[in-house]
């Protein structure tokens, strides 16, 4: 059996293993799926900002201590620890945000003219804490909505395996897809009560 092939059924194994994970098992996925979720964060910063500090891989490590305080993502299935993964790498991209915002309104940074880039990264900073807001606000009005926003935008994920993550059909998802588009359009023009 080829290294790729052997790789492929530990990742299988791990990933379909049913009831209680040991903690170790999320340890062992991180490395054999590596790649994949360069992958992943990649299509994430790709939304980024031109310039952004933060770099594929220190999106996946910081996504990585978030996925592994929880043993249970590893016995879900492929698609819920990839619908996880995504979900990490939104957390860790807004807490960055956050954490940008704050250091401009003061933080601890010296004086810094202002400039088009400088005035472009606040722009996309603010972008996206408003996103994640509607989203929180989308969670509390349809929690399964959110959830797949966050698979297919964040994720990249298509409409079958975000089924699977979610436990729903296809067709479920693409209307809740759409209903979610449209109600996340509508919050961000501020025409949706929150």
């Amino acid at each position: 059996m080829s290294s790729s092939s052997q790789r492929r059924a530990e990742v299988t194994s791990l990933l379909s293993s049913s009831g209680d994970v040991e903690p170790a098992a999320v340890e062992r996925l991180v490395p054999l799926l590596y790649e994949e979720l360069c992958e992943l964060a990649h299509r994430q910063l790709a939304r980024e900002r031109p310039g952004h500090t933060l770099q594929t891989s220190a999106l996946v490590h910081e996504a990585y201590l978030k996925l592994s305080d929880d043993s249970a993502v590893a016995s879900r299935g492929r698609s819920y620890f990839f619908a996880a993964a995504a979900r990490a790498m939104r957390q860790v991209l807004v807490d960055h945000a956050r954490r940008k915002r704050a250091d401009k309104r003061g933080g601890s940074a010296d004086f810094v003219t202002l400039d088009d880039q400088v005035g472009q990264a606040d722009a996309f900073t603010s972008e996206l804490l408003d996103l994640d807001e509607a989203l929180v606000a989308l969670a509390e009005h349809n929690p399964r909505h959110a959830r797949v926003v966050e698979c297919r935008f964040f994720g990249g994920m298509s409409v079958e395996d975000t089924a699977q993550a979610l436990g729903v059909s296809p067709r479920t998802v693409k209307n809740d897809w759409a209903l979610a588009r449209a109600w996340l359009y509508d919050a961000l023009r501020g025409q949706t009560e929150r």
